[in-house]
């Protein structure tokens, strides 16, 4: 299958003009709907919507429009939205192909996305982005892209597959359906005016293109509008009611997250429940969403749903995905409303506060069909050389996890998770030695966390500690770890993690649990080590193996997943690991596993 085919305004502008005023039938129209405008925030019953080659010709009475060719849809007074907008996704959390994503989300409402594509341009770099953006022009689907600005995510501190800067960051930009820079993660570099970091910036807000956020810090102080000054205008990193309201007030998009993995509408919409605020400058979405989320909740209809019950106006939740999105991203005279000349992007809905959506429309187009898809995509295969990106320089063996211990009881630095939260905890925790090595605690909830670069084959690695994950045996291995997705490893004792690991590179990447040197459960993601190109249906049994596999071995997180995969992400506090080592996020520099070691 080709690229999609888009008709512009300018060619086709007569011709809805005909139709509006009598002269031509249209091609769809859609009768008596409760109209959702977002444009003012009301329902108008009684709607009719005229459609002509994909965009809309005329919103009220199109009966007049109505010919022999003409397919009329009788609403019978269900509601009708526009279509949904995600403003922040990776389609890699996803686990499959953009395709595959495609026909996850279309069904439940989301007829456009925005995606950062920054995990597989850490692992592949141009190829990988260019790969994606490609596979989007393929689909019903309306794939844009932002360029991924922070890759590696932290330079120094971490070793990528690739490197993205101003050179590579201005011929994306130059690319159709390139909407912007992906979310800023590496704050400390804008605030200490990195020359590298403000050059990426740079070339963005010369191409007149939005750079979006990841502020992870507080907001009291000067910082969040000293980065703000940068040009940065977005951010989907508030986890509090107070973050959200604090960026609003200066001026920034706050983007509400509802992933998998983080629950954060429940609060940060209070910023707008409670304080009654102008709500034009929020935008909902999802940042990261599995498999088995898309198949048992959905998709952006999840999240509207979500911020309506926690007493959100359902048209001012439906207008956080459409309208809102549309205008930042500077395509609100194609997206975001029903109006005329608009892409005919609609839902049917019939159920406003639990979004249950019936039909989807993309260009006139029925897509999907109470919960179906309607239409064929394409099959798409990656080119076999991303298929193969873990290179290690030899199998692992169990001294590649073995800690040395400077004395007989060394106090050492653990990661602390927690459940659904982005953030880490450093705690401090005396382990004893046994025969001149320290060891997992899984009667104590500590278990061993490695890292290895697996892309030039180096096989430099770190080894350290974390809890809060309740492993009582096993370990656990994911190629997905965020963002430079190298090797990491999880486990109670050192033959279990070096197996985990070595499974995976045989593989070529994916998610493993393994008990005794037994493998529980795998899952293949062979596509750079991130995604699979197989159903989504079939990937999500392969994940809901995996957490079931996980829960043998002791934890019972929520999407713990992703909070594993957080370890080596060198951005968010407080504590993380890379294959260089510990970082501790919030002074941006190494530390010793062992306290008092640099003392």
């Amino acid at each position: 299958m080709g690229e999609r085919k888009e008709n512009n305004l300018q060619d086709v502008s007569q011709t809805l003009v005909d139709v509006a005023m009598g002269r031509k039938t249209a091609d769809l129209v859609i009768k008596d709907a409760r109209l959702v405008n977002v444009h003012t925030a009301e329902i108008i019953p009684g709607t009719d919507v005229a459609v002509a080659e994909g965009r809309i010709a005329l919103v009220g009475d199109a009966s007049h429009t109505i010919g022999p060719e003409t397919t009329v849809i009788d609403a019978a007074g269900k509601y009708l939205a526009p279509g949904f907008l995600d403003g922040h996704i990776h389609v890699e959390s996803s686990m499959v192909n953009v395709t595959g994503f495609a026909g996850a989300v279309m069904p439940h409402g989301t007829t456009a996305i925005f995606m950062d594509p920054h995990e597989i341009a850490n692992v592949l770099g141009m190829e990988g982005i260019r790969l994606m953006h490609e596979e989007g022009k393929t689909v019903p689907l309306r794939v844009f892209t932002t360029v991924p600005s922070c890759v590696p995510a932290a330079p120094g501190m971490e070793d990528a597959g690739a490197a993205i800067g101003p050179e590579e960051v201005r011929e994306v930009l130059s690319w159709e359906g390139v909407a912007g820079l992906g979310e800023m993660m590496n704050f400390p570099g804008v605030l200490a005016n990195d020359p590298h970091v403000h050059a990426i910036i740079k070339e963005t807000l010369a191409a007149g293109k939005v750079v979006t956020g990841h502020y992870a810090m507080p907001t009291e102080g000067p910082g969040l509008h000293a980065y703000m000054s940068a040009g940065i205008s977005s951010c989907h990193e508030s986890v509090t009611k107070e973050g959200a309201l604090a960026k609003l007030r200066s001026g920034m998009y706050a983007m509400l997250r509802e992933g998998s993995a983080w629950h954060d509408v429940k609060e940060t919409i209070r910023a707008v429940t409670e304080h009654n605020i102008d709500s034009s400058y929020c935008i909902l979405c999802s940042d990261d969403t599995h498999p088995e989320t898309l198949l048992e909740r959905g998709h952006l209809n999840h999240v509207v749903m979500r911020a309506i019950q926690e007493g959100l106006n359902p048209i001012r939740a439906i207008q956080m995905v459409t309208i809102n999105p549309a205008r930042y991203f500077n395509c609100d005279k194609d997206l975001g409303s029903i109006a005329p000349g608009k892409y005919a992007d609609m839902l049917l809905i019939s159920d406003l506060t639990c979004v249950e959506v019936d039909s989807v429309f993309i260009a006139g187009n029925l897509i999907a069909d109470k919960g179906k898809l309607q239409t064929k995509l394409p099959t798409h295969k990656y080119p076999v050389s991303v298929r193969h990106s873990v290179r290690l320089p030899k199998p692992l063996e169990e001294a590649d996890f073995h800690i040395k211990a400077p004395n007989t009881t060394p106090t050492v630095r653990v990661m602390q998770i927690s459940e659904a939260q982005v953030g880490t905890k450093e705690l401090q925790l005396q382990v004893p030695a046994q025969n001149g090595l320290i060891h997992a605690d899984p009667t104590k909830d500590l278990a061993k966390v490695a890292v290895f670069e697996r892309h030039s084959g180096q096989g430099t690695h770190a080894v350290g500690f974390v809890t809060g994950f309740g492993f009582t045996r096993g370990a656990v291995a994911s190629t997905v770890a965020h963002d430079s997705h190298n090797l990491l490893i999880v486990g109670t004792n050192d033959a279990d993690m070096a197996v985990a690991g070595n499974i995976l590179a045989e593989h070529g990447g994916g998610m493993v649990a393994v008990s005794e040197g037994e493998v529980l459960a795998l899952v293949e993601l062979p596509v750079a080590g991130l995604m699979s190109d197989q159903p989504v249906e079939e990937v999500a049994q392969n994940v809901a193996a995996l957490a079931k596999a996980w829960q043998n071995l002791g934890c019972t997180l929520v999407s713990p997943f992703m909070t594993m995969a957080l370890l080596s992400l060198p951005v968010i506090p407080d504590l993380r690991i890379t294959n260089r080592g510990l970082v501790d996020v919030t002074k941006f520099d190494f530390v010793n596993l062992f306290v008092g070691a640099d003392e």
